[in-house]
């Protein structure tokens, strides 16, 4: 089958999906989340109706798939301003399938689905109520306990985050719902020079409050920054002591890019104790932990914000 006749019949089954008049359905047990600030770009019924379940990664110029029968739904889902990856979209809702007995038939991302193949030989919501990046998405189906299936795409644009639910056959009218946005947690003031070290030695680890950075930055400036002067000073009157600094970001980029980003931030926080207080190399280091560690959600500009620290963790084991 050429590219030209999947598109068109892509289209076509598109355009049937979206002429079917919308119902609403029972919710089931079965809760499907999704962030808070998800919000519903297209949704459609077809009941009786039949769809082709995706049960493998595109081969020799196929898709393999399994009829479903029954009841078909079909919605789409725009998660504005996220920073969340594909598979961070994802994973909630296939937890949940797992959760209440699913059993995971296909789990794949882009081009080990088959890339643009896979995407235009299984049915999506067009733009631009669902977009779909042909080398940024993830794709699973599942089949249920009592024969019915489900399907989760999920990809994202420059800055908003996509997913896609189908759900076909008997037993699975299950709730998207929408995940209470999580509280913001911003930094504090900058915590008292003094007890830097006595949070060190009591927790093992403390944010260094006073180093903000904008997104992407890695500069400290010039001026003096109380918290490391203090941890400089702990350093000298404990030489036994060793610190290593670790880097957060936000959730804006690869997850390469931002490991780069957070090592650089807290390669400056080195630089600073060794330029201004001629520190021992021996008792401080430097490591990136890139958007892997989050104290805030990443879904809002405070909590971004949030994420961009450095924290000095205590690792003297005497």
């Amino acid at each position: 089958m050429t590219i030209t006749r999947r598109r068109a019949d892509t289209r076509r089954g598109l355009a049937a999906a979206a002429a079917l008049v919308l119902l609403g359905g029972p919710a089931s047990a079965l809760d499907m989340p999704l962030p808070g600030s998800a919000e519903q770009t297209f949704r459609t019924v077809q009941d009786p109706g039949v769809y082709a379940l995706p049960t493998g990664p595109w081969a020799e110029d196929a898709l393999p798939t399994r009829r479903v029968e029954g009841r078909v739904e079909v919605e789409s889902w725009r998660v504005a301003n996220s920073g969340l990856t594909t598979f961070q979209l994802l994973k909630p809702l296939r937890d949940a399938l797992v959760a209440e007995g699913f059993e995971i038939v296909l789990d794949c991302a882009a081009l080990v689905c088959g890339g643009f193949d896979f995407r235009f030989a299984t049915l999506v919501v067009p733009a631009p109520e669902m977009f779909v990046s042909l080398d940024n998405f993830q794709f699973l189906s599942a089949t249920g306990p009592e024969g019915g299936a489900v399907s989760v795409l999920a990809s994202r644009g420059a800055s908003d985050g996509y997913v896609q639910v189908i759900r076909a056959g008997q037993g699975v009218q299950a709730e998207i719902t929408r995940d209470a946005p999580a509280p913001v947690q911003t930094p504090g003031p900058a915590a008292d020079p003094g007890d830097i070290p006595a949070t060190l030695e009591r927790d093992g680890h403390v944010t260094l409050s006073d180093l903000v950075f904008r997104s992407g930055s890695t500069d400290l400036g010039g001026d003096d920054i109380a918290s490391l002067d203090a941890l400089a000073q702990y350093l000298a009157d404990n030489p036994t002591r060793r610190i290593l600094f670790v880097g957060h970001t936000d959730a804006t980029g690869s997850l390469e890019a931002n490991q780069g980003v957070s090592l650089r931030r807290a390669q400056a926080a080195v630089a600073y104790l060794r330029n201004r207080h001629d520190t021992d190399a021996t008792q401080i280091g430097a490591e990136g932990a890139g958007y892997l560690a989050p104290v805030a959600s990443n879904l809002t500009p405070e909590g971004r914000e949030a994420n961009r620290r450095v924290e000095a963790v205590l690792i003297s084991t005497e």
